[in-house]
Formats: C-alpha cells, sequence, structure tokens
C-alpha cells in the first residue's frame, strides 16, 4: 500500500470512528436532566409542567409505617422552588399499604426541634398534618384502582360545592428519595380545628361533657405498642384491623339487624359474630387522651340516638330519633356516599361529630378510591346502604342505621326535597361533568397522567381517556337512576 493510500484508510477510519462517537453522544443527550432553579436534581423531566411538584428527602432514613422519620419537603412550580419545610414522613393506609406497590404517605410539618408546626401548602388553610394519597396500584396482581386519579378530588369537591366541609387538596407529583412516584392528591388529614373540622375543643379538664367529639366506624389501628416495628409487619398484620378494645372503642348496644348483642365484645379478631358488630373508634379526643366520664357521656349518647331510632313509629308523624341527630348532616351523607358509590362508607371510612351541646351529625366524608364506576360488590341500581344484602357476614357491614332511615318517609322526604334542590343546580349533570373536564384538564395539559403511567402501567394497559369517559358516563347513569327513585317517594 503506497503512502496516499494507506493515509486516505487512516483518515476514513478516523472520520467513521468520530461519526460514531458524535452520534452515540447525542443519543445518551436525548433525556434531558431536569432541575429546579436551586440545582435540585428531579427524578422525572417535568417539562413546563405547571403543576406542583415535591421533592421529598429523608436523608438516607428507611420510610417507616411508624413511626415516622425525619425529612425535607421541597415544593417547586415550574421548577421554581417556592417552599421547603422540614417534615416527618410516615406510610399511611391498611389495606391499600398492604396491596398497593404506589404507597401513600401521611406528612407532619415540624420545627427545628421537630415540634409541630402549622404551616400553610398551596394557599390552603395553615396546620400541620396532611395527606399524601395515590391509586392503589398492584403490580404482581396487575389490578389497580381509581385509573381516573381523580375519584378523591371529585368526591371531596362535590361535598364542599353542597356546602360540607371536605379535606381541601390540590394535585402535586412528587418524589421520594430520589424515586418518582406519580400523581398524588395532597390534602388535608381530617382533624379537629377551625378550618377542618370545626368543634369546640374537649379535654380532661373539660366540665360540660358534651362536646366537641369525633367517632370514625373503621378498621382498628395498629396499637402503639407496634410502633417501631419493621414494614413488613403491617404489610401482614390484618389482625389488626379488627383490635376493637375498650381503649380505642365503644361498641353498640345493637346488632345490623336492630336486636340488642348478648355476646361479649371485644372478642379475638374476626371471631365468627364479628359481622354482626358496629365498633365507634375515639378520634377526637383520642384514645390515649378521652376520660373515663367522656367515653360513658359519648356512648350513652349514641345508645340514645340508636334507640329512638329503632322505637320510633314510621307511620306516624312523631320522630325522636331526631333530637339525637342532625337530621340535614345524615341526608347529605347519604346524597354523597350514593352518588359517588362509595362501598367503604357507613361501615368504614366513616366520620361523625358531636359538638359541644350539638346534635350527632355525619361527616365529613372520606375515601373515595374504590368509589363511582369501579366499585364492586353491589349492583349498579341499588343503594349502597343495601350492601349486606349482597355481602355475606363480611367483618365490617352496614350499621343499622342506613337501612332503618330508609324506611322512614321523614328521612325519605328530607333526601327528596335536597336532591332535587342540587340536581338543579350544584348536582346538576352538567355542573358534575364540568368538575371532571376542569380535573383532567389540568392533569391532562401538564403531562401528568403521562408521567404517572410511565411509572406505573406495568402491564395494566390503562386507558385514561376511557376511564374519564366511563366516569362520566357513570356519574349521569347514577344521578338519573336516583332520579327515579327517590323521585317516586
Amino acid at each position: 500500500m503506497n503512502f496516499k493510500s494507506h493515509s486516505f484508510f487512516r483518515y476514513s477510519l478516523l472520520f467513521v470512528f468520530s461519526f460514531f462517537f458524535f452520534v452515540s453522544c447525542q443519543e445518551q443527550e436525548v433525556a434531558p436532566i431536569s432541575k429546579g432553579d436551586d440545582g435540585q436534581v428531579f427524578a422525572v423531566d417535568t417539562e413546563q409542567s405547571e403543576l406542583p411538584y415535591l421533592v421529598i428527602d429523608t436523608q438516607g432514613k428507611e420510610v417507616l409505617y411508624e413511626p415516622a422519620v425525619p425529612a425535607t419537603l421541597k415544593l417547586y412550580k415550574q421548577k421554581k422552588l417556592v417552599q421547603t419545610q422540614t417534615i416527618t414522613l410516615e406510610f399511611r393506609g391498611k389495606t391499600s399499604f398492604r396491596l398497593s406497590d404506589k404507597k401513600g404517605y401521611n406528612v407532619e410539618t415540624v420545627d427545628a426541634s421537630g415540634a409541630g408546626v402549622d404551616v400553610s401548602f398551596l394557599g390552603m388553610p395553615v396546620e400541620e398534618d396532611w395527606r399524601l394519597i395515590g391509586h392503589v396500584v398492584n403490580l404482581k396482581e396487575k389490578s389497580l384502582q381509581d385509573r381516573s386519579l381523580i375519584y378523591n378530588y371529585l368526591g371531596y369537591e362535590l361535598s364542599r360545592r353542597i356546602g360540607k366541609y371536605a379535606s381541601r387538596g390540590q394535585f402535586v407529583e412528587i418524589e421520594v428519595n430520589g424515586e418518582y412516584q406519580g400523581v398524588y392528591f395532597f390534602c388535608e388529614k381530617l382533624k379537629r380545628d377551625s378550618k377542618r373540622i370545626d368543634i369546640k375543643s374537649l379535654n380532661a379538664s373539660s366540665t360540660n361533657l358534651t362536646g366537641g367529639y369525633i367517632l370514625k366506624i373503621d378498621k382498628a389501628d395498629a396499637g402503639p405498642e407496634h410502633s417501631g416495628k419493621p414494614n413488613s409487619y403491617f404489610m401482614n398484620n390484618w389482625e389488626d384491623d379488627a383490635r376493637y378494645t375498650a381503649a380505642n372503642s365503644f361498641r353498640s348496644r345493637y346488632d345490623i339487624l336492630k336486636k340488642e348483642i348478648t355476646f361479649p365484645a371485644y372478642q379475638a379478631p374476626y371471631h365468627p359474630d364479628q359481622y354482626l358488630e358496629t365498633y365507634f373508634l375515639y378520634e377526637y379526643p383520642k384514645a390515649e387522651e378521652i376520660t373515663a366520664a367522656q367515653k360513658t357521656y359519648i356512648a350513652g349518647y349514641v345508645d340514645q340516638f340508636e334507640r329512638a331510632l329503632i322505637n320510633d313509629n314510621f307511620t306516624g308523624t312523631t320522630r325522636t330519633y331526631t333530637n339525637f341527630m342532625e337530621l340535614s348532616t345524615f341526608v347529605d351523607f347519604f346524597i354523597l356516599t350514593e352518588l359517588t358509590r362509595n362501598v367503604d362508607a357507613y361501615r368504614i371510612s366513616t366520620f361523625l361529630q358531636k359538638d359541644r351541646d350539638g346534635k350527632l351529625a355525619m361527616g365529613p366524608i372520606w375515601d373515595m378510591n374504590i368509589g363511582f364506576d369501579e366499585g364492586g360488590r353491589i349492583p349498579m341500581n341499588d343503594w349502597v346502604a343495601n350492601y349486606n344484602k349482597y355481602v355475606d357476614k363480611d367483618p365490617w357491614m352496614v350499621p343499622f342505621w342506613w337501612p332503618r332511615l330508609l324506611e322512614d318517609p321523614v328521612f325519605r322526604q328530607a333526601v327528596k326535597l335536597r336532591w332535587q334542590a342540587l340536581r338543579g343546580n350544584e348536582l346538576s349533570s352538567g355542573a358534575m361533568q364540568q368538575v371532571v373536564d376542569d380535573a383532567v384538564q389540568v392533569l391532562n395539559k401538564n403531562g401528568a397522567v403521562a408521567r404517572n403511567y410511565k411509572r406505573w402501567d406495568q402491564g395494566l394497559s390503562v386507558n385514561h381517556d376511557q376511564a374519564i369517559q366511563n366516569l362520566k358516563t357513570y356519574l349521569t347513569a347514577r344521578a338519573a337512576w336516583m332520579d327515579g327513585k327517590i323521585g317516586a317517594w
């Protein structure tokens, strides 16, 4: 080979190598690094999204079910850091925690010493207790609840529109310890507060025992003796859900059939007769703070209400059960539960309250993740209140209150008047469709739906557009069905 040929061959090889090196570098630069204006590297490129983006960092500590671990929360809008807050973080939920790969979180805002401090996020009233709630995604079983991503937002928004407080919140995207977690609903914890459940305070020195109280009909919480156990314990502690004690709750005198219960309370979890029982958990004052006198008072008050509800003669005009309950709150709770078809309501995830010198009131509503068009167990053309007709001996059945109330012409007439008034305005089909459209527009225009399902649609074949259409079709059909049933009362 002569000198010119050798040089040509050498420079040709150099050109080919340089070309492929250039192409390789270009390919590596396809995925740009997304950063906040403070230099924080994001786990995902949020592009031009206007949706708040939360970066949570526990500084290497494992997130536990309990106790909460210290962390830092940074809140960005359009990649601009707008808030930095010291928090504590822990996993939340019971069944959802065990089944979902996409975990929910409890967030408490704290100061440098670790003491709780009231803070405002995204324009919401100041408080220290917050929730990050995502939809349930089970990758092993290829199952998913709430493909729309908006069930909780939608239910709570409808509640507020009819004048009933529900947890305020906003859609956000989050990452935890450098891992993108997707779309969440960042919202208020339900608790006593002038801007949340607005009832009077009650403590050990209070002389007026009439309130305020917050009760829950729900699965029991794991006791404080389990704090610090590994997450593996809480992934399998099903028995704790049904472990009711005199310390955390009181039991209704009556079973789900309105009969007086003759067997002892507080038996072993999932005993054969548990399905007959209804327990009321102490939410406020907390179980560890409520006094014996307060326990006696609130249990006695609920018992008076229940006895009156059972004994009132509905063929006459006199009602005594309404002396113990705010009828309008029961009416609105019924309407919201039935419209959203929340099959968890009435029997779990159900809040009640009693203010000082006031009556028993229902609400706020909570936990919509298996409602609307995706909720099962009962037919589309029946009341959720009739759950017990379709489910046999669930450990958590619907209390007798609701089937009994549906027997009462006074209650039915109150529902009819309220429902028909709402259908002409706040709960018209057009108004409800607009709530859905507005929420979906926010998520879609900011690319959040695509990013969420890029993370979580692993063989689930999610069609978000179809999920939204199904939800809108459901709302129209369910409301029309309720029009027919309620209109005939």
